[in-house]
């Protein structure tokens, strides 16, 4: 353990200084109250040193890479060659040399706050041992503990050297070949940026497609854009075996197939992991795949959670906005609720893609009579204008009783950003008469939000 607790009792424990935990931290010592962190691993968590910064400098040097292949045809003729050292030196410095905290420890005790680093198990409400020695907590604990990677019970993959996105986000050196295990967020984007720096990609997913939990018509954009830059995807394909013999792994898939590669990524989603936090001594299951919060992020009495462990979105944006609701009721002034409905997501693969609230597929499942508008982005006079990489498109779902937006997938250059529009409409329940009153700047990405709103009407 280190780092020196304050004399207990203190006003508030803060188990988790990931993203969410450090918002918490830092604005209720900022406040006045004697709040004590507890980190066994880095202040700030996953996002700034293995997920969200690190993996997007990998996604921005792949994309450069991309460009300068294409400027031959639009601009010129270039050649480049590709140097990781760069990248991975980037990211070291990123992460604060070589993924050292100090910086964010003493961002938050220069707030006034105290930090350990240890291990933090509850011990009744209001209680929590640091270590095996007892804090009580004066106002109460907020969990902030994150998730974990969720590893399948694959026959032979436990005890392998395989890759989760840390290994893969910290690596010096490039493998000749790898597999990625899972079809979601972070095993696309990290598979793209290895194949544009020329490694021998195979994607491996088990649900029939890509993306699974975006529109179909996004999947099958992305798994036409990953195939044409030389990945080979197998969906609908499940993995029944992983060995490895000391200088490469073999995949062992379902249809009899026996993949080889250098390197093993397992990106196959995230849980949540309560065992050992002692929730069972405040009356909650330690079995839990989320701990259950109401609107002002209070999971019990004294208790509250915010970020990944609430199961609301594995976002940094999500933990912030939750852990400033629950910094409100803390201090005794709750703001808004929470709202979920309007929660953004980008994945930034090439193109990027967007999306806020419902698909087509889950607002059928609420029972919500939907219409839908599709606009394609190479159509558009942006798309024609940008030309190379202009793969892309802008879906709406439309309540047709209400006419409000409850869901929009912007996908393409800059899909992201896009986005931004379409998040407002959903939150501000922008009535679709207003939508297409708008004025939309002329020539941009965003005015294909009006060509979707034609398609929509006919």
């Amino acid at each position: 353990m280190s780092g020196t607790a304050p004399e207990s009792p203190v006003d508030v424990v803060v188990v988790g200084m990931g993203v969410g935990g450090e918002a918490v931290a830092g604005g209720l010592a900022s406040a006045g109250l004697n709040v004590l962190g507890v980190e066994s691993q880095l202040v700030g968590g996953e996002c700034p040193y293995w997920g969200c910064i690190p993996t997007k400098m990998m996604v921005r040097a792949a994309g450069l890479l991309a460009e300068t292949r294409l400027v031959e045809g639009l601009a010129g003729k270039a050649s480049v060659t590709p140097d990781w050292s760069q990248v991975a030196q980037r990211i070291r410095d990123e992460a604060t040399d070589d993924w050292d905290d100090q910086v964010a420890v003493d961002r938050f005790t220069d707030q006034g706050g105290h930090f350990v680093r240890g291990r933090a198990q509850l011990d009744g409400p209001g209680r929590v041992l640091v270590d095996g020695r007892l804090v009580v907590a004066r106002r109460g604990v907020v969990i902030a503990t994150g998730t974990i990677p969720a590893i399948p019970p694959v026959p032979g993959l436990s005890g392998t050297p395989y890759w989760t996105n840390r290994e893969a986000v910290s690596t010096s050196t490039l493998p000749t070949s790898l597999v990625v295990l899972g079809g979601g967020a972070i095993g696309l984007e990290l598979a793209q940026v290895f194949a544009r720096f020329g490694v021998t990609v195979t994607v491996v997913e088990a649900l029939d497609r890509l993306l699974a939990a975006e529109e179909p018509e996004v999947s099958a954009l992305v798994e036409e854009v990953l195939t044409g830059e030389g990945i080979d995807v197998f969906t609908s394909s499940r993995v029944n075996g992983v060995s490895h013999d000391g200088r490469e792994f073999e995949v062992g898939v379902d249809d009899g197939r026996t993949l080889s590669a250098d390197r093993l990524l397992v990106a196959t989603g995230r849980r949540v992991d309560l065992s050992g936090l002692g929730v069972d001594t405040i009356g909650l299951d330690p079995a839990a795949r989320a701990l259950t919060v109401d609107e002002q992020m209070r999971a019990g009495n004294e208790l509250w959670a915010v970020g990944d462990v609430t199961g609301h979105g594995a976002f940094t944006h999500v933990a912030t906005y939750q852990a400033t609701i629950a910094v409100r009721d803390i201090l005794g002034d709750p703001g808004p609720p929470a709202e979920y409905d309007a929660v953004p997501r980008v994945t930034f693969t090439d193109p990027e893609v967007g999306a806020v609230g419902l698909t087509e597929s889950q607002a059928h499942n609420r029972g919500i009579d939907v219409r839908t508008g599709l606009a394609r982005v190479p159509s558009s006079a942006r798309g024609w204008i940008h030309k190379a990489g202009n793969q892309g498109l802008i879906k709406l779902v439309v309540d047709a009783q209400t006419g409000l937006l409850v869901g929009a997938t912007s996908a393409g250059p800059a899909g992201g950003e896009v986005l931004g529009a379409l998040a407002v409409a959903v939150h501000g329940r922008v009535p679709m008469t207003r939508l297409r009153h708008m004025i939309y700047a002329y020539p941009t990405f965003h005015r294909g939000i009006e060509d979707a709103l034609r398609d929509l009407d006919g």
